[in-house]
């Protein structure tokens, strides 16, 4: 019985690695905070948003089903423009995302272990072991590091929201506020919310070359119904911790006049006192533990994706360059790039984790539905079988909710 529960779980891969990368900042940060600041007014836009976008990320997994290639590979059927086009928007985003990324991260490892060092060194030196990680481990060791860390959290998660439920914090009236459309604030950090709910489109590329990649070390590809199985679970599974986090941050933070700090390691502090207040210090190490491991699994599957993604895209670009001597060469180089852009923008701009928080989602908004329509092309091509796109029903909902992505993109605008 443990031997095919076991080959049942080994299955499981990329919607892991999805909940891995989604379950970060957008949940321990922004959820919390969206919690600890309108208590549950915004509840009904964290579910919405995952119902919105369900359509538009369930592509990644399907097309590499599908066809057994990434989207990349769908965008150059498109057009050799449409692969240069992500690779600029990568290039341009991606420091800023991981900058914000490895900020939280930093901060939680400092909450973790006292250590005294500068938080930005602290930060440099996680981008450092996770390239080293990356490099020398590659797909599989993040496969199976990604499935330990989701199911702890997730277990520590539920426990600490069970003890909230039932004894919440005394909250105080003149610290009680709802949410506002007429508030600009409010509005800034709506749109934020909503960046990286459940997380920032590019993960739908990113699934597809995770799935591809799984394909390779399983010697065959996934069929369809395992493919939207693996994903269905991420998927749900990370909105359902959306929503606890989000209540976690109403039950003992809202109207208790304690705000959410702005710097990493005061919010890595209040972050794990939201556990420990009820189940008690004794867990602490755990609670710190498991905390720490979710924001650093965000910042292994987010290095990873970003030169997985951008070599796919250099050689598909530059055909010549599409040589198997040359395949961990470019994600070796893609790796010091990134991990080099990072490092500047952490030490010149991450002085305040909220704004580059709140900055690096936004644009992932802003930029959100230029994605979500190539990735709708690229599986509506006319080379996808019939019997692997999506349902006219999910089809046409995913229409729908590139429509909206753009609308209120178009409106924060001009706003």
């Amino acid at each position: 019985m443990f031997e095919k529960l076991r080959k049942g779980f080994a299955q499981f891969g990329p919607g892991l690695l999805y909940a891995g990368a989604a379950v970060g900042v957008s949940h321990l940060v922004q959820s919390t905070r969206a919690g600890a600041d309108f208590g549950f007014s915004l509840i009904w836009v964290v579910v919405i948003m995952n119902i919105i976008k369900y359509p538009i990320f369930e592509i990644g997994p399907r097309y590499a089903a599908a066809t057994g290639q990434t989207l990349l590979d769908g965008y150059l059927k498109i057009g050799r423009w449409a692969v240069l086009l992500y690779a600029i928007m990568s290039i341009a985003t991606m420091f800023i995302i991981m900058a914000a990324i490895t900020l939280v991260t930093s901060g939680l490892l400092h909450q973790l272990t006292g250590f005294g060092a500068d938080i930005k060194l602290l930060g440099l030196i996680l981008l450092a072991s996770s390239s080293v990680i990356l490099v020398v481990g590659r797909y599989s060791m993040l496969d199976r590091f990604m499935k330990m860390i989701i199911i702890t959290l997730a277990f520590c998660t539920m426990i600490a929201l069970l003890f909230a439920v039932i004894e919440p914090m005394e909250t105080q009236p003149e610290f009680l506020q709802s949410f506002s459309f007429s508030d600009r604030s409010h509005i800034l950090f709506l749109v934020a919310l909503i960046g990286w709910m459940p997380a920032p489109v590019d993960i739908v590329i990113w699934h597809s070359v995770w799935s591809v990649s799984k394909n390779k070390e399983r010697g065959s590809r996934m069929s369809l119904s395992m493919a939207l199985r693996d994903f269905k679970v991420g998927y749900w599974g990370t909105t359902f911790l959306a929503v606890a986090f989000l209540s976690l941050g109403a039950f003992m933070m809202y109207g208790t006049g304690n705000k959410p700090s702005t710097s990493a390691v005061g919010f890595a502090e209040q972050l794990v006192q939201l556990y420990t207040y009820h189940i008690g210090q004794w867990a602490f190490p755990f609670i710190a533990l498991a905390a720490f491991t979710t924001m650093f699994s965000t910042l292994l599957t987010c290095l990873d994706a970003f030169p997985r993604t951008l070599r796919k895209s250099t050689k598909l670009l530059i055909p010549m360059l599409d040589d198997k001597r040359k395949h961990q060469q470019l994600y070796r180089f893609w790796i010091v790039f990134t991990v080099v852009g990072t490092a500047v923008v952490l030490f010149y701009f991450g002085h305040d984790m909220g704004d580059m928080v709140d900055f690096a989602t936004t644009i992932s908004f802003v930029l959100a539905p230029i994605l979500a329509f190539l990735n709708y092309k690229a599986m509506n091509h006319a080379s996808i079988e019939s019997a692997f796109k999506q349902p006219a029903w999910l089809s046409k909902f995913g229409l729908v909710s590139i429509t909206i992505l753009a609308m209120i993109s178009i409106l924060f605008l001009i706003y």
